[in-house]
């Protein structure tokens, strides 16, 4: 029996994972068969380039995910992108650049697209990455991404690439009217894919349509202790 080729769990990848999951936008179906993820996954993994799970970047797998030093599952990912829909003349801030993959989608609709890595491995990794698949318009930058980076809003478009408890007000802040917010908010074990849309200088409007679970970025505020 033969092994599968790249193009065909890739292929397999998409219509076994990413259409079922609701991604039916067909600019985001393209850029999952042309951007090949195999290429942004550590070599230790590349065997889980398409499965349908958190890839980790560096270290002990557990540890990584503790750490939230993964690449998110493929669904999870173009779910994200498509929420957000960035445009070819729009700006994007993502949180969390991991192993670059992200950036690259966003930046293959996006007219740029900043991403911030806490983690100094990982935004080498991003770097390299990114410039090996011929991606001009993305730019890594090693920094702590929770409280957003308001020196280069507004943005039209924020992504956070892994779990928050609350989005922090100062990111919403940093959206142009008009602009979209894209994270997974919550707690174990019900997380929600969270889309908000500013739609005034200080109204906004959320939309919560997807469960998941992902682990968390680093250093954004806990969950109010007390609930009314």
């Amino acid at each position: 029996m033969s092994t599968p080729s790249t193009d065909q769990l890739r292929f397999n990848m998409i219509e076994q994972q990413i259409r079922p999951w609701d991604v039916l936008d067909p600019r985001v179906l393209e850029l999952l068969a042309t951007i090949r993820r195999e290429e942004f996954v550590p070599p230790a993994h590349r065997a889980l380039a398409f499965v349908d799970m958190e890839t980790p970047l560096r270290g002990h797998p557990e540890e990584a995910v503790r750490l939230g030093q993964i690449m998110l599952a493929p669904k999870v990912e173009a779910r994200l992108v498509q929420e957000v829909s960035p445009r070819p003349h729009e700006k994007v801030l993502e949180v969390g650049a991991g192993s670059g993959h992200m950036a690259a989608l966003l930046a293959g609709l996006a007219q740029r697209v900043i991403t911030l890595e806490i983690e100094p491995e990982l935004a080498r990794m991003a770097r390299d990455n990114l410039q090996r698949a011929g991606v001009r318009n993305a730019e890594v930058r090693e920094a702590d991404g929770a409280r957003g980076l308001a020196a280069e809003g507004p943005f039209d478009v924020i992504v956070l690439s892994g779990s928050v408890a609350e989005v922090p007000s100062e990111l919403l802040q940093q959206l142009k009217v008009g602009g979209r917010l894209a994270a997974i908010v919550g707690a174990e074990p019900m997380m929600r894919g969270t889309l908000i849309t500013r739609t005034g200088e200080g109204s906004f409007t959320t939309a919560q349509r997807w469960d998941t679970v992902a682990p968390r970025l680093l250093h954004f505020p806990a969950p109010s202790r007390f609930q009314f």
